[in-house]
């Protein structure tokens, strides 16, 4: 049975000669084809940046693709090969048997002051902020008041997104089989008027969250890649999605060998 793989890359100059090599080298296979629309496998050339960009333009056929990044740059948490083990790499994808690891993803609903939605699938996280401007908002969890927040912003992000923005707002690092997301604040007012939690949250998957906006002035929502910046945006609900990201399990390399590369091992 043949393979259907497509290609994603960046335009950095290493990226565009590691895409001549692949393509000579699972040119050589029977069983590989690259293919431009429909794809069983797609393989990122690049960093964790091009890997986002092919999970959401592929992220309507979660249930039918897998990724697998070949990083040319620093080590990222969704690039399990280096540029000189395409060989390996080509080699392993011939005749293999579609195994996969999958990964939780968040699930992003905008509601405007007319009422009318739009739905997001994020792979990292989401944020929201109100400019230069101290942001004012209700956060509910499962239709509970929770806090009402007064600082510069929040953050929700998935397990694998902990390690991304969440982390350098005092989040914690969580570990990619947990199905949560995680609640962090950023730059939070508390004093003898104002009080919020001050510590990030862990939300189950059985529960959800809902910011409640209270200004009708501009504020920014980021979701991944994509940045939206509205008036009319009244809420913002987050829950852990239906569908989840799989990656192709070859050399899956684990977790905290990634945390560790990334962030403690000196060169």
């Amino acid at each position: 049975m043949t393979l259907r793989i497509g290609i994603i890359h960046n335009q950095e100059e290493k990226s565009i000669l590691v895409l001549q090599r692949l393509r000579a080298l699972l040119a050589d296979k029977d069983d590989l084809e690259i293919v431009e629309r429909d794809p069983e496998l797609v393989i990122t050339i690049g960093g964790d940046g091009t890997l986002l960009s092919a999970f959401h333009r592929y992220n309507h056929r979660l249930n039918e693709v897998r990724f697998l990044g070949v990083h040319t740059g620093h080590l990222g948490f969704y690039t399990d090969w280096r540029d000189y083990e395409l060989p390996e790499l080509v080699n392993s994808l011939s005749g293999e048997q579609g195994k996969s690891v999958s990964y939780p993803l968040l699930d992003v609903i905008l509601t405007t002051r007319s009422g009318d939605q739009r739905h997001f699938l994020a792979l990292n996280e989401s944020t929201i902020r109100k400019g230069s401007r101290t942001m004012v908002a209700d956060v509910y969890i499962k239709e509970e008041l929770f806090e009402r927040f007064r600082g510069d912003g929040l953050a929700i992000s998935t397990p694998t997104g902990s390690t991304a923005y969440n982390k350098s707002v005092g989040g914690a690092v969580v570990h990619p089989s947990i199905n949560a997301m995680q609640l962090a604040e950023i730059a939070s007012l508390n004093n003898r008027v104002f009080r919020t939690l001050g510590s990030p949250s862990i939300i189950g998957s059985h529960e959800w969250i809902d910011v409640r906006l209270k200004s009708n002035e501009e504020h920014l929502i980021t979701i991944d890649q994509l940045d939206i910046i509205r008036k009319d945006i009244v809420s913002i609900k987050y829950r852990i999605a239906d569908e989840r990201i799989h990656f192709a399990s070859y050399r899956h390399m684990h977790f905290w060998h990634r945390v560790k590369d990334a962030f403690i091992r000196e060169d």
